[in-house]
């Protein structure tokens, strides 16, 4: 069985980060995910996923994010069900997050219309669901990576660059 999740949109509200009573960062969030095709009346529609992520990355998403930023995750559909206040039953769907990655500079905050991944955070992948009353979703703590890929790898180097015809895979 697959459980997947890919998205890219914008959050749709600056994220607030939580912690558990066991000292777990997470971050609720919900990103506005454009539907590939226009509504009746020609105007685009949006769906509105609620996601949530955990220890580093939520740390990271609450510091260098905020409403509007364009973000890329990757992760998978956790359902679940509690009683509220109302003795009601309260059914869930949220996409538990596996890595996050940050789709503009920070600079550019809620606007334009880059895509270029400019900087990158990947924890808590290959985790598994520990379950607990406060759904922490375990995983490795390893340090999250930065890549600037609008930089030119080639800028320090002086003068032209000697290729053989033996370094081409071709």
């Amino acid at each position: 069985m697959i459980n997947r999740v890919v998205l890219v949109g914008r959050l749709t509200k600056d994220p607030e980060l939580r912690y558990t009573p066991n000292g777990v960062a997470t971050c609720r969030f919900a990103v506005a995910v454009n539907r590939t095709f226009k509504g009746q009346n020609g105007e685009q529609e949006a769906d509105y996923p609620n996601c949530v992520a955990w220890r580093k990355q939520a740390e990271n998403l609450a510091n260098f994010m905020k409403k509007g930023s364009l973000i890329g995750l990757e992760g998978r559909i956790q359902t679940g069900s509690y009683e509220g206040q109302d003795g009601k039953r309260v059914y869930t769907t949220d996409v538990v997050v596996d890595s996050i990655q940050f789709l503009e500079p920070r600079s550019n905050g809620t606007g334009g219309s880059q895509s270029t991944s400019n900087y990158e955070s990947s924890t808590n992948t290959g985790g598994a669901y520990q379950g607990g009353s406060q759904g922490q979703y375990g995983g490795n703590n390893k340090q999250p990576s930065y890549t600037r890929v609008d930089e030119d790898p080639f800028a320090n180097s002086k003068g032209p660059m000697e290729v053989d015809e033996s370094d081409l895979p071709f």
